[in-house]
């Protein structure tokens, strides 16, 4: 009530108690909002839509989307798709030149694979028996063979991996992406990490550091047959909608009302806004992780009826369900991939694991019309060493690994890069992880030079100084 409408001429003059009793709630808030002005100076006004709404490339995107199947642990290279005939001829031998001077640890002579590699498709691509069910899909694969880190050690190499940097707290790529792009759906986050790891980097691994909280990753636990994955407090204790909107409403009035004209408070502008993507995801995000919605068919496709592969099978599907909704990062993490010792018996498990479900993704993704605008890159933080480690193990090898893409605007059925004869070092058409990253971002139409962030006085970006687009393997 304002004072013109309580003093008006021929009224009955109010008492001071009176006017101060009816104008009560007046002198509160002009009592609050100078509390709450308080040490608010040099704050930008808040932004007048959502960080996460939809933005143009800088150039002609070849992908919209990508999901990422990390294989946490380091998958063996020499093992999986990179073919070396002379480690099966030479095994037993010592390797025939230096090993790197600093190692994670210390190991012997060259092993040959104890799996067999068959050549698939009509790009011939060689991949082992581990992979016979991606091996149908080998020319929908674009190998790169001379991917390399900086690294030995699981968590550098993940946080570079993941980050660009194995040094210093930097976002990662998947809350580049999302700030470089927003989302295709204001009603699911635009970065999504399944079943992540909470070890080697932790939460470093899907942070969206010093960029905007609302880029950072939302993790959904759970990876196990018997552990279906969930987000926690997807269900509020308010059920009543129209009460949660109002509340929300109520708090973005009053930060409009206290930085009017002020710089914003970018903290408290994030947390609103993770407050208004929590309400709106209660609506369509319980229906996204409702797998029970998919056809028989479509679960069988999946492995989800074999103890085996149910749970990573069940990742696959989400990350196919959620990228078709409009997430722009999807990552699925199956571990643990590190085997300095029995290295016959676990990568043959871990590869029954993923192999049915990567090749149902796959198949799905194609079969929807969706692979051929998603990205979808398999690999992990680095390979394993041709040598020997114990009895029937291999190290940690950042010099050379291989990762591989589909879809997305990559040549298909192709490899790119060589390694030496034993697989041990990258010898031609090098892809280190900035370079990676860089031609990941080119994919999504994003000039990884220009996408950058001002924080603590420099422009940041994912690629730091570094990077060279790999434009040889674009379709």
């Amino acid at each position: 009530m304002n004072l013109s409408d309580i003093i008006k001429p021929g009224r009955v003059p109010l008492s001071r108690r009176d006017l101060l009793r009816r104008c009560g709630v007046g002198f509160g808030e002009l009592a609050l909002l100078s509390l709450l002005a308080e040490g608010t100076k040099g704050r930008p006004s808040p932004a007048p839509s959502s960080p996460l709404l939809s933005k143009p490339p800088h150039t002609r995107a070849r992908a919209k989307r990508i999901i990422f199947l990390f294989m946490h642990g380091g998958p063996s290279h020499v093992d999986t798709f990179d073919f070396k005939p002379r480690l099966v001829a030479d095994s037993g031998k010592s390797l025939p030149f230096a090993k790197p001077r600093i190692q994670f640890a210390k190991t012997g002579n060259l092993y040959k694979s104890p799996w067999e590699f068959r050549s698939y498709g009509q790009s011939g691509t060689k991949i082992s028996d581990l992979f016979p069910n991606v091996g149908q899909h080998a020319d929908d694969l674009c190998v790169l063979k001379t991917v390399h880190g900086t690294n030995e050690a699981h968590g550098g190499a993940l946080l570079k991996l993941h980050t660009g940097s194995d040094t210093f707290v930097r976002p990662s790529m998947g809350s580049w992406i999302s700030y470089g792009l927003g989302s295709e759906n204001q009603n699911l986050p635009s970065f999504v990490t399944l079943n992540p790891s909470y070890g080697h980097g932790g939460v470093g691994n899907w942070s969206s550091a010093f960029l905007p909280a609302s880029h950072q990753g939302t993790p959904i636990a759970g990876g196990s047959p018997t552990e279906p994955p969930s987000i926690a407090y997807l269900k509020s204790e308010t059920p009543d909608a129209g009460l949660q909107r109002s509340q929300i409403d109520l708090l973005r009035d009053l930060e409009r009302t206290r930085f009017q004209g002020l710089p914003i408070d970018t903290a408290l502008e994030s947390r609103i806004e993770s407050f208004e993507l929590a309400f709106r995801m209660q609506n369509e995000a319980p229906e996204t992780m409702d797998i029970s919605r998919e056809s028989e068919a479509t679960r069988k496709l999946y492995g989800l009826e074999d103890p085996r592969t149910a749970a990573f099978g069940r990742l696959c599907l989400l990350a196919r369900r959620f990228s078709e909704r409009g997430v722009r990062f999807v990552q699925a993490t199956h571990g643990y991939w590190d085997q300095h010792e029995n290295l016959t018996a676990d990568h043959g498990r871990l590869g029954v694991e993923v192999d049915r479900p990567i090749a149902a993704l796959l198949t799905d993704l194609k079969a929807r019309g969706l692979l051929d605008d998603t990205l979808v890159l398999w690999g992990g933080e680095f390979g394993r060493t041709p040598t020997l480690q114990g009895k029937d193990g291999r190290d940690h090898h950042p010099h050379a690994f291989s990762m591989w893409l589909a879809g997305g605007g990559v040549k298909r059925g192709f490899s790119y890069g060589e390694t030496d004869e034993y697989g041990f070092y990258c010898v031609d058409q090098k892809v280190h992880v900035h370079d990676l990253h860089a031609t990941l971002l080119a994919l999504m139409g994003i000039d990884h030079e220009e996408l950058t962030f001002r924080h603590a006085g420099r422009d940041f970006r994912l690629t730091d100084v570094h990077g060279n687009v790999v434009r040889e393997i674009f379709a």
